[in-house]
């Protein structure tokens, strides 16, 4: 296969869904993803885990024979499974607004299989899902992201334990007004859209 850019591998919801059950360095097999992604068809999952392994997103870790075909265990390759600051600095707009309607839709498809669960209880799961509006300088919006990232860091290597539940944080900034398009007697994070 050749190369495809991390840009245009992870840009797709089934193998962005794919990534986000490989994380916490676990093993799966294609066949433990179509379980888990039980609302994408079968063939849908081998044929993007294979997109991903070829990639090198996913590296085979095992394989053994079952029922005499080859059954590979995958770990994720975590360089290759983000886009880097340098990467997203070279997007387009356009590059953008494809990457942002590929992360949404697999939110959206991820969420939509934890309320199909049997056991889906988004009160006692501290299910969030909240837009808040916060005015910021750039100091100011560099140290909550630091500070939201040194939180993510201090856990990112949480291993599974009988306790612990897998669980999804996506977060999202961007601006929706900047200081010079503000008018002083306008406050978007208070008044209506007229």
């Amino acid at each position: 296969m050749q190369h495809v850019d991390t840009l245009t591998l992870l840009l797709h919801p089934v193998r962005l869904r794919i990534v986000h059950a490989m994380a916490g360095d676990r093993t799966r097999t294609t066949a433990e993803l179509c379980e888990q992604l039980a609302d994408v068809p079968k063939t849908t999952v081998y044929r993007h885990v294979g997109l991903l392994a070829d990639g090198g997103v996913l590296d085979v870790v095992d394989e053994q024979r079952v029922h005499g075909a080859v059954e590979r265990r995958y770990r994720m390759r975590g360089t290759r499974a983000r886009i880097g600051a340098e990467e997203a600095a070279g997007m387009s707009v356009e590059d953008h607004r494809r990457a942002f309607a590929a992360a949404v839709a697999a939110l959206l498809a991820s969420f939509s299989g934890y309320l199909d669960g049997a056991d889906a209880d988004p009160a006692a799961d501290s299910v969030g899902y909240r837009q808040i509006p916060l005015w910021l300088n750039p100091a100011e919006l560099a140290e909550m992201i630091e500070e939201l990232q040194a939180g993510i860091v201090a856990r990112a290597g949480n291993q599974p334990t009988p306790d612990r539940g897998l669980y999804l944080l996506s977060p999202i900034f961007f601006p929706i007004e900047k200081a010079e398009d503000r008018t002083p007697d306008r406050n978007p994070a208070t008044d209506p859209v007229s």
